[in-house]
């Protein structure tokens, strides 16, 4: 069975993360996630406490396995949430969207494992000295909200920075993705786009309809001029954002605002038009809904067979 150090830092069975998908990531993902030995997260986006404390109580009545919460740091409600997770005794934290270095002291004496998501060594390094318990290093070929640098190029450098355990995200969907990050050094990975098509996955039928059309090419990267780039699936909405930056009378503020709700059109209303479907470069391998427990055994069976099988290429 494919394990790592990860899975008993966190208790978890498989290395296997499941993203904090804002408006996505709820109770019934997670603990699916969860059940099936990974590690299922919630998302506390841009809500308040009470509406996350709702959704943690829900996840513990649908698993006794470990999950975790992402916070955004930049949601109005970041203080609010910090002190929810510890109310309502989270073990499992990631963030994003921010630097958690304020949080950490204050999580951990209550035992919370902290693992920050990342987009560069400089920042991996400072969330190993503020006391992280692990970091995600994620690529730009992720869906969301992106650095620069690539999961190929990333991962590796942080492995070589830190000491603590890596995960690697960003271009991950199966098996083959799986092997190459643990073979960069990771201790496992972190995946989003896959399970957008979990059973499970309460997202609109019309975004899981999108990602299992999706085709290599099918996603665009917007938000630059605003220094907030986001990887999203190609549509009207997002070919004239794309458009839209380029014109140099429009204000960074316009262009903000053009991008408010956006998200929830797409995940809540499954508006294909006016809507920000978020989605990562991997989309266009994602071919089949499937429950997330056979989405994790399937990728984990299929990265052990392939590692098991690497010798043939050293002779």
């Amino acid at each position: 069975m494919l394990q790592s150090q990860i899975c008993d830092v966190l208790g978890i069975q498989y290395p296997v993360f499941q993203g904090g998908m804002a408006w996505i990531a709820d109770a019934e993902l997670a603990a699916a996630v969860s059940n099936g030995g990974g590690l299922g997260i919630i998302s506390a986006m841009n809500a308040n406490g009470e509406w996350l404390r709702g959704q943690i109580r829900k996840a513990k009545e649908l698993t006794d396995k470990p999950f975790g919460v992402n916070i955004m740091l930049m949601s109005p409600f970041a203080e609010e949430v910090a002190k929810v997770v510890v109310e309502e005794g989270v073990k499992i934290l990631t963030t994003g969207a921010g630097n958690p270095g304020k949080f950490i002291a204050a999580w951990k004496a209550v035992g919370i494992q902290v693992i920050p998501v990342v987009a560069s060594v400089g920042l991996a390094r400072m969330m190993e000295r503020s006391g992280a318990a692990a970091v995600v290093a994620e690529g730009s070929e992720s869906g969301g909200h992106i650095g620069e640098s690539t999961t190929m190029t990333l991962v590796p450098q942080v492995c070589d920075a830190v000491s603590i355990p890596v995960i690697a995200a960003g271009g991950i969907a199966d098996g083959r993705g799986m092997a190459a990050a643990l073979m960069l050094g990771a201790c496992g990975v972190q995946m989003g786009t896959r399970f957008l098509v979990a059973s499970e996955c309460n997202v609109h039928e019309n975004y899981k309809k999108r990602v299992l059309k999706a085709k290599d090419i099918d996603t665009i990267v917007t938000g630059r001029r605003q220094g907030d780039a986001t990887r999203s699936l190609k549509n009207r909405f997002s070919r004239d954002f794309a458009k839209e930056e380029m014109n140099p009378e429009s204000t960074v503020e316009e262009l903000e605002k053009r991008g408010v709700g956006a998200l929830r059109r797409a995940a809540v209303e499954g508006d294909e038009i006016n809507g920000c479907f978020l989605a990562g470069q991997i989309a266009g391998l994602v071919k089949k809904e499937q429950p997330a427990a056979e989405i994790i055994s399937e990728v984990c069976m299929q990265a052990e067979e392939l590692l098991k099988g690497a010798a043939k290429w050293a002779r």
